[in-house]
C-alpha cells in the first residue's frame, strides 16, 4: 500500500534498457526519448493497447457515444492508454478507473512532484495502473508544446488508436493525420461529425461493436 501522504517511486526506463517501449524508436526517430519515467506497475507495457483521444469540445450528441465506449471498453478489459487531459477524455478516465481492466496515463509534464490523485491509489495499488511521463525532471508545469509531444509519444506506443471526436483543423486533426502515415490503424465514431478524419482514412465504428474487436 501507498501511505497517503508519501510520495509513490519513480522508475526511469532509458533507451537502452530492456524494458524501454522499443515501438518509440520505430515511430519517432531521432525525436525518441532519451528515457521514459514511470510511475506504477511497469509489466502493463506488455499489454495489447488502444489509445484515447479527444478534442476539447465534443459535440453533445458524441458525449454519449463516447461514455457508451468507455464502459465497454473497461467492461471488456481493454487496456487504455491516455493523456486523459481534455475534458472527455477525463470523464472517460473516471468510467475506466471504476473497472479492474489496466490503465496507461500519460501527462504532459515530468512526474517529479505531481500530485497523485485520491482515485489514482487503489489503482496504482492493486498494480493495474501505470503512469507514464517522457518529460525530464525540469518540465514540472503541463503546455500546448508538452502536449503535442505526448500525444505523439502515446500514438507511437498504442497498437490502435480511437479518436471520438476531433475538431476540423485541431491539433488531433493533426495527429490523426501523422498516426495514419506511419499506417496505425485509427477508428472514430460513424457520424458525420467526424467526416474530416473519415476523409484522412480513419474506420468508423458503429457503438455496441466489442470493444476487444478494436485492438
Amino acid at each position: 500500500m501507498i501511505p497517503k501522504n508519501s510520495a509513490p517511486r519513480i522508475n526511469h526506463i532509458r533507451k537502452d534498457d530492456e524494458g524501454y517501449p522499443i515501438v518509440l524508436r520505430k515511430y519517432l526517430g531521432n525525436r525518441t526519448p532519451a528515457a521514459i519515467a514511470a510511475l506504477g506497475n511497469p509489466d502493463i507495457l506488455r499489454q495489447k493497447t488502444l489509445a484515447l483521444f479527444c478534442s476539447v469540445k465534443c459535440p453533445g450528441n458524441l458525449i454519449l457515444k463516447t461514455y457508451d465506449l468507455a464502459r465497454q471498453l473497461r467492461d471488456d478489459g481493454v487496456t487504455v492508454i491516455s493523456g486523459f487531459h481534455s475534458p472527455m477524455e477525463k470523464e472517460c478516465l473516471t468510467i475506466l478507473l471504476r473497472g479492474k481492466q489496466p490503465i496507461i496515463i500519460c501527462p504532459a509534464r515530468s512526474l517529479e512532484k505531481m500530485r497523485i490523485s485520491k482515485e489514482w491509489r487503489q489503482p496504482l495499488d492493486e498494480g493495474r495502473l501505470l503512469i507514464l511521463s517522457p518529460f525530464s525532471k525540469k518540465y514540472r508545469r503541463a503546455t500546448v508544446k508538452l502536449a503535442k509531444k505526448r500525444n505523439e509519444v502515446v500514438s507511437a506506443m498504442a497498437d490502435r488508436i480511437f479518436i471520438a471526436y476531433a475538431a476540423p483543423g485541431s491539433k488531433t486533426e493533426d495527429l490523426c493525420r501523422k498516426a495514419l502515415s506511419w499506417d496505425k490503424t485509427v477508428s472514430t465514431f460513424d457520424t458525420p461529425k467526424n467526416a474530416n478524419l473519415v476523409s484522412l482514412g480513419a474506420k468508423t465504428l458503429q457503438v455496441g461493436i466489442q470493444a476487444p474487436a478494436l485492438l
